[in-house]
């Protein structure tokens, strides 16, 4: 493990800084700036500010440079992430897009899909959502029903898909769908990855709201929605292989960016403990409470040191594999532990939004309420262990 960086690492940080230094408002790092905005509103704000910082050169930070990339090390990645969770930078309105669908396409797309993807999905020309899941099609995304039937040089698509982020936003969606039959128990066979428009007849978005207000995720409806045959990645009836090295991306990666939006998170929750009244005095002084803050701020700096472990692997050019089932599980186990502590803390004033807090109190509760959806996408807290028993273990199944 390598704890250090290195000076053009430094160098890099001290240039990405000055830039955030100059080009985020002040403002637009408070919770108060976002919180009279709409949905809409706020998301037109980020696209804008994001382009402005891709055209900057600070996005695809590892991307090769011929695509628009800077070329950078994983350790200018966690960097990256670093310095932006620290200044509370906006989030990225295209992180399906950005994590998971361009380095697929770098991977095993066409020629002409690189070009044509990846330079506008940089810029946020085009933002992209994912359709995996089905109302019966969940963890067990094989069992996916959504058709796509081959009519001359184009798709006719019908199904439904679920929990679509970024839905109501969405220009372009990478989706699954069943161009073949499966082929005995083989239900993974005949699925094929599309990427189809969304600005077309045949394609309904319709938002679904979150017990958090907010309306994050969609149910996008097909009904005879069309997709040019060229338009497949990774080729026709190789969507299950496609879509395994596109989930690799999102798990295979160093935590580092979840430990520093994590550990800023915990020192909320401290501060909001020492504030909080609990029978007469503050809650930081239960010994319950503190023993559970303790125990969160202990997972926190082990899922450090596990996340500087993975990066010291990949900036060796390891492959983990597998393995990064194991970084997926331990930072979703660490965050929702972490959201456990502060609704317990809370109590019944958990289920407020607003308060003597104001905006920051809304951050927290809106971030433990996510907590509980990342032990869930991505693969579930079970899978991952299925997967880390069979094939990190080598365990019988």
């Amino acid at each position: 493990m390598d704890l250090t960086f290195s000076k053009e690492d430094e160098d890099f940080r001290r240039e990405f800084r000055s830039w955030l230094d100059t080009n985020l408002p002040a403002e637009m790092r408070t919770g108060a700036f976002w919180a009279d905005k709409t949905e809409d509103e706020s998301f037109s704000i980020r696209r804008q500010w994001e382009a402005d910082k891709a055209a900057a050169g600070f996005a695809g930070i590892v991307w090769p440079t011929e695509y628009g990339g800077r070329g950078g090390t994983p350790t200018m990645k966690a960097i990256y992430d670093q310095e932006m969770i620290r200044a509370n930078a906006p989030t990225t309105v295209n992180p399906l897009g950005l994590t998971f669908l361009a380095p697929t396409v770098m991977f095993l797309g066409t020629e002409e899909q690189k070009k044509t993807i990846i330079p506008e999905l940089l810029h946020n020309k085009t933002i992209w959502c994912q359709g995996f899941s089905e109302p019966g099609a969940g963890s067990d995304l094989a069992a996916l029903q959504m058709k796509a039937e081959r009519q001359g040089e184009e798709y006719v698509l019908n199904g439904q898909k679920i929990w679509t982020t970024n839905a109501m936003h969405g220009d372009k969606i990478f989706t699954m769908a069943r161009t073949g039959a499966p082929e005995g128990s083989k239900k993974h066979a005949g699925i094929s990855m599309l990427l189809v428009d969304m600005h077309q007849k045949g394609v309904e978005a319709r938002p679904l709201k979150q017990m958090s207000g907010a309306s994050e995720f969609g149910e996008v409806f097909f009904t005879d929605a069309t997709c040019p045959v060229t338009e497949v990645l990774g080729g026709e009836g190789n969507g299950w292989q496609t879509a395994m090295l596109l989930l690799s991306f999102e798990r295979g990666s160093s935590a580092i960016s979840q430990y520093t939006e994590f550990r800023k998170m915990w020192d909320e929750v401290a501060a909001y403990a020492r504030e909080t009244s609990r029978d007469g005095k503050a809650a930081a002084q239960d010994p319950v409470l503190r023993q559970q803050l303790a125990k969160s701020l202990v997972e926190l700096e082990c899922l450090k040191y596990h996340s500087w472990h993975v990066l010291t692997q990949t900036s060796q050019g390891k492959d983990l594999g597998f393995e990064a089932s194991m970084t997926k599980l331990f930072w979703a186990n660490t965050f929702r532990d972490l959201g456990d502590v502060y609704s317990d803390i809370a109590g019944q004033e958990f289920q407020l939004t607003a308060g003597a807090r104001g905006a920051s109190r809304q951050e927290l509760t809106s971030m433990a309420l996510w907590s509980r959806s990342c032990t869930i996408w991505g693969g579930s807290n079970e899978v991952q262990r299925t997967v880390i028993a069979e094939r990190v273990l080598g365990l019988p199944r």
